[in-house]
């Protein structure tokens, strides 16, 4: 059964593609650019493909827009150069440049969203704990099957793949890319559970 679209999507939708055009007029690396918003070019699509017969919540379309928008500003300036990272650098005293770690948070922020609401649509888990465990392990598959591609990117493309991997030094920074998104999936989890279980019920009548 079709179901009539959500109003955020075709808005969300119009903002993202203005902003993907402007990220992409002078990025501060054109490969890079092209590695970080190729999930953007993905998904985008996908929403609308899948729009008439699998609506998402409100809350989920919105989060995937801000994510959106968090990897075109990454992919423009690279993360090791983003401006509001820098600011953020300077003004707690930081080592590095803590972009990428907002962007790996997010990381798991928004697919632990998506593949919860994936399960509850679904009714494929039954029991909170479990789902909520489930949630955490596939946003954990994601975060890990990301950083292979950065693996495979520096394989492949040699010191031209040290922007898009944006370690900044870093030894450890593929376990702290990790971390970062269990944060993020563990906050999504206690902050919008609730909300998102009210807007699921609320797509069923």
């Amino acid at each position: 059964m079709t179901q009539p679209l959500d109003r955020w999507l075709p808005i969300g939708s119009a903002v993202v593609l203005v902003l993907l055009a402007v990220s992409g007029l002078r990025p501060y690396d054109r490969v890079t650019w092209w590695l970080e918003v190729m999930p953007v070019i993905i998904v985008l699509p996908l929403l609308w493909a899948t729009a008439a017969r699998y609506r998402l919540t409100t809350l989920l379309y919105l989060c995937i827009f801000v994510h959106a928008g968090v990897l075109m500003l990454g992919g423009a300036y690279t993360y090791a150069r983003v401006p509001l990272g820098l600011h953020l650098q300077e003004l707690l005293g930081l080592g590095r440049n803590p972009y990428d770690k907002i962007g790996h948070f997010f990381q798991g922020f928004v697919p632990a969203l998506a593949a919860r609401e994936i399960l509850v649509q679904g009714a494929y888990v039954r029991g909170r704990k479990m789902l909520a465990f489930l949630v955490l392990c596939v946003v954990l598959a994601i975060s890990a099957g990301y950083e292979l591609i950065e693996w495979a990117a520096a394989l492949a493309l040699g010191q031209g793949a040290d922007e898009f991997l944006g370690t900044q030094g870093d030894p450890w920074d593929t376990q702290s890319d990790m971390l970062m998104a269990l944060i993020g999936a563990g906050s999504a989890l206690l902050l919008l559970s609730g909300l998102q279980d009210r807007q699921i019920a609320a797509l069923r009548h």
